[in-house]
């Protein structure tokens, strides 16, 4: 038996029902964006885009880079749009979907993420960039998923300990990336560490404007969180969900991140766009 109309749900077109794409539209390397705006600063670099769609904020061009063949993906901003974009993907390439039945055959996309972050470290500074060893979920999205074979639970004790992580919060879960992805794309350019996710902007990323906060001192705990060497570089809202996804669904994942602001040091890049053109420049140039 299929996979029923209501949980795999296709458009009249036979595309995926957020996404609007149908197999042949993507690639097998996707870079992800969270702004749909960002898109075109990749693929303006393109040789040739073949393919154009957009439905809401996701937004997909497909082309050629110097004789690869990329697709770049505007996912939206926070957790939730990653677990159907993570989802609707794997669909595309790992179901048939005229039979809505799983494939045999299996394929792994490589996924790079190319996202703007704050920094938690002083001497990580503004416009350089992150590749995440790790994500740490702190939202709660993966727990819908069973996670216990992927994450590190020495990793995840000892920040909940360092930081007295209130129970009534989701657990932490502590997931690392593709060490194949990590190895081609990192350099002396980039920063390593674990990256934070977090469910929301404000509040959730320790940002006080009216509403008081459960722990108005967890920044200051991440900042000076430290698991042999491990550190907490850098908060946004999207890595850990991409890297659990990929964990799950037999994906390549690799976050890099263009530092836009210093949350120790108070300070914000004064030329953010340029900040991320370099990124891309840079991520373009480890693909091919």
């Amino acid at each position: 038996m299929g996979i029923q109309e209501s949980e795999l749900i296709l458009n009249p077109d036979g595309s995926v029902y957020h996404l609007n794409l149908k197999p042949e539209n993507i690639a097998d390397t996707i870079i992800f964006v969270g702004d749909q705006d960002r898109v075109e600063m990749i693929t303006k670099h393109f040789d040739t885009i073949d393919f154009s769609t957009q439905k809401r904020e996701f937004k997909t061009q497909t082309g050629q880079y110097n004789g690869e063949r990329l697709s770049v993906l505007s996912t939206g901003i926070g957790p939730d749009n990653i677990d159907i974009v993570m989802n609707e993907l794997d669909a595309l390439v790992n179901i048939d979907l005229s039979t809505r039945k799983p494939k045999e055959q299996l394929k792994s996309l490589n996924i790079i993420r190319v996202g703007t972050s704050g920094s938690l470290q002083s001497d990580v500074p503004i416009d350089s960039f992150v590749a995440s060893t790790h994500g740490l979920d702190l939202n709660g999205m993966l727990h819908f998923y069973l996670v216990d074979e992927i994450s590190n639970p020495e990793i995840e004790d000892a920040f909940i300990k360092f930081t007295n992580w209130n129970s009534n919060k989701a657990r932490p879960i502590v997931i690392e990336n593709s060490k194949d992805l990590e190895e081609k794309f990192t350099s002396d350019l980039t920063f390593k560490g674990l990256t934070a996710t977090a469910g929301g902007f404000y509040g959730p990323q320790g940002r006080v404007l009216r509403l008081p906060l459960q722990d108005p001192e967890l920044n200051v705990k991440m900042d000076s969180f430290d698991h042999d060497g491990l550190r907490i570089t850098n908060f946004e809202m999207e890595t850990s969900v991409i890297y659990g996804l990929s964990k799950l669904l037999g994906h390549k994942a690799l976050s890099l991140n263009a530092i836009i602001a210093n949350r120790p040091n108070g300070t914000f890049s004064k030329n953010p766009k340029e900040t991320v053109e370099n990124l891309i420049e840079y991520t373009l140039s480890k693909i091919a």
